[in-house]
């Protein structure tokens, strides 16, 4: 297959912008592959690298990490795939191998990782480069705007509800219901746990309803019962207090993104006492993300989707921003 010279990608300029630029096709190396990119997620993290909530890595760089799409040429050193193969593109872009954490299944807490959109170049733009190592396979007939969700909202609600150690057939309580938040729903309801959602905006709490789930409140609504673990999504700090006030003595809450505002001054014995424990979630591990695929398909699991053009990624990312699109967006590559 011939490549062309440019592509055409939305790229950071400044703080809160995202425009559509020409920039060269990236160039190959040994273990990477070029990637046609057919359906790319949008996700709160691509707006915090864009609105400089957390700091730039490269400037200008082309956000988004949940990408579908073909390998249209491979490096000289790849051997999982092939030209015509379709490959997932997430979060985690490299590890360096050698480190404590890497050499002791905690790859996500390498010194020296890169990111998909935030160190290199990401998905928001007609191709994409991965090093295949950490590139997710997929088969020739999975629906690519239906999957792109699953690789970061997917794969980090999944680390998220790990580390929340729910008892079977616990109460979780949910804060912020968003990509990540409406999956992992699904994913601990599938398990048999009663799932209580808090979060803002009428269009979130009506994607709850839908879903049948035990609750749904305002973002920090008390819950009509103690919670045995919470996740909190959203990335408002005052959150965390309610969430932890909603905790049940010996319960757990997670703190699932990567950014956060200012969490206020606790409370020892309001908050914390009782062996309530405060964790969070740092990327994720190919692992995780092989078994949160193998996961998601066995209990079929489904992203509520808006599905936009490559030439409206901008209003996506202005929709996320303002609260104005419920579950997953997802830029769709075969929308003219």
């Amino acid at each position: 297959m011939v490549v062309d010279a440019d592509m055409r990608a939305w790229t950071t300029h400044g703080s809160g912008d995202a425009r559509l630029t020409i920039v060269p096709v990236p160039e190959i190396a040994a273990h990477s592959l070029l990637v046609r990119v057919e359906a790319c997620g949008v996700c709160r993290t691509d707006l915090h690298v864009i609105d400089g909530d957390i700091a730039r890595h490269r400037d200008p760089v082309i956000p988004g990490h949940q990408v579908v799409g073909e390998v249209i040429a491979t490096g000289s050193a790849t051997s999982r795939f092939a030209v015509g193969d379709r490959v997932g593109v997430a979060w985690l872009a490299e590890t360096c191998g050698s480190c404590r954490w890497c050499i002791s299944g905690k790859e996500n807490l390498c010194p020296n990782a890169r990111f998909t959109g935030w160190d290199v170049d990401g998905g928001h733009a007609d191709q994409v480069i991965v090093d295949e190592r950490f590139a997710y396979a997929f088969p020739a007939g999975v629906d690519p705007v239906d999957t792109a969700p699953l690789l970061c909202a997917g794969i980090i609600g999944f680390r998220a509800l790990s580390r929340a150690r729910l008892p079977a057939g616990g109460a979780l309580g949910v804060y912020g219901f968003g990509s990540s938040g409406h999956l992992t729903a699904q994913m601990a309801a599938a398990q048999g746990a009663t799932v209580h959602v808090m979060t803002r905006g009428e269009h979130n709490r009506a994607l709850a309803r839908a879903l049948n789930l035990g609750f749904v409140g305002e973002e920090a609504e008390e819950p009509p019962s103690d919670l045995d673990a919470a996740i909190v999504f959203a990335p408002a700090g005052p959150l965390v207090l309610a969430a932890l006030r909603a905790t049940a003595p010996g319960g757990t809450v997670v703190l699932a993104g990567i950014h956060m505002s200012d969490i206020p001054a606790m409370s020892y014995e309001d908050h914390l006492f009782g062996e309530r424990d405060l964790r969070t979630v740092t990327a994720n591990t190919r692992e995780d993300g092989e078994g949160f695929l193998r996961l998601a398909g066995n209990l079929g699991l489904k992203a509520s989707v808006s599905r936009y053009r490559f030439a409206d990624t901008g209003r996506a990312l202005d929709d996320l921003r303002a609260g104005r699109a419920a579950g997953s967006l997802v830029i769709d590559r075969s929308l003219r």
